[in-house]
């Protein structure tokens, strides 16, 4: 197998642009976003600390209240006593509550948060890599990416099992053509050349139709009845974005 190492140039050119663009224009603005919700979700603590400090305050004057009926006849110190008491027990219950509720509440809205941080951060870069790729490839002839991209899609072929290639052959022969899409359409000369290596790679050569999609920005995509095989950059980028989604 040969290697292509002035593609391989550009692709590892193409990789350090994108992570520089992101580190400067993406990720400050994101972090800033994060330590705003950071700060509300602090506010939120500090609301359920006034929240303790107001049950303490009650306490305390449950007790100063227990201490002003100790004087009195032991029949009211009794009934006080038990007043105060099931008083303290009522507001321990009720602070410990609204405490427990607000630290709930500030959880789930941390995570919430977070949530649609990541989700923000997944999109945008999706967007950023997406833009930078399309303004990169417009800077290099196609012509000269296409071998590469050729290279590539046969490896897959070669790849499947016997079972996965002899069906698409049989499907491809029995009336359902395999589909290429190119992100632009080929000449006659590509055109050809994309036949012969696909032949090589099925050994046989299979009825094909071709098809230009811009969105795949640059590659080839193989659609069978029984199989897809992608190698373009709108495959690259989707599985990079299910990976940040996953991670």
């Amino acid at each position: 197998m040969r290697i292509d190492w002035w593609t391989l140039a550009l692709q590892t050119l193409n990789v350090l642009v994108l992570i520089w663009l992101l580190a400067r224009f993406f990720f400050r603005p994101v972090m800033a976003i994060v330590i705003k919700r950071q700060e509300a979700a602090d506010k939120l603590l500090t609301d359920a600390a006034h929240a303790r400090q107001e049950a303490a305050n009650l306490r305390a004057e449950a007790d100063k209240a227990r201490a002003k009926f100790a004087a009195e006849q032991d029949g009211l110190i009794a009934q006080a006593r038990d007043a105060a008491k099931s008083e303290k027990e009522n507001l321990l219950a009720q602070s410990a509550a609204e405490i427990a509720k607000r630290r709930s509440e500030a959880e789930a809205a941390i995570a919430r948060e977070w949530a649609a941080v990541e989700a923000a951060i997944i999109d945008r870069a999706s967007e950023i890599a997406v833009e930078i790729a399309q303004r990169l490839l417009a800077r290099f002839p196609q012509q000269n990416m296409l071998p590469a991209f050729i290279d590539g899609i046969c490896r897959e072929v070669r790849a499947l099992s016997p079972q996965a290639r002899e069906s698409l052959a049989a499907a491809a022969a029995s009336g359902h053509p395999i589909e290429i899409v190119t992100a632009a359409p080929l000449s006659d000369e590509q055109t050809q050349h994309l036949r012969d290596a696909l032949k090589g790679a099925f050994s046989v050569e299979l009825p094909l139709v071709f098809r230009s999609d811009p969105a795949i920005i640059s590659g080839i995509e193989l659609n069978g009845r029984s199989a897809i095989i992608r190698n373009s950059w709108r495959s690259d980028l989707d599985r990079i974005r299910q990976e940040l989604s996953r991670s």
